[in-house]
């Protein structure tokens, strides 16, 4: 499965990097088990989008437009299971 490392600019000036996989990349059963409730899909800024963290096991916002760098990685989809 897919995942990327990558280092951009938060809205602060600090430089963040993160591990993470897309939300499309994610097997289904899985993101279906972190969501609670029901309700509208998030509209996010151009340039912004969610992603799964990997190394915070939570949801976070990856911001493209100020990414320095971004790097694909493979891992084991049964991570997830």
């Amino acid at each position: 499965m897919k995942a990327y490392k990558g280092t951009f600019k938060k809205k602060d000036g600090e430089v963040r990097q993160m591990v993470f996989a897309r939300i499309d990349d994610l097997p289904t059963s899985f993101v279906a088990s972190k969501i609670v409730g029901a309700g509208n899909e998030q509209k996010y800024p151009e340039g912004m989008e969610l992603v799964w963290d990997l190394e915070a096991d939570n949801f976070r916002i990856f911001n493209h437009t100020t990414k320095e760098t971004l790097t694909e990685l493979e891992i084991d989809e049964g991570l997830f299971k």
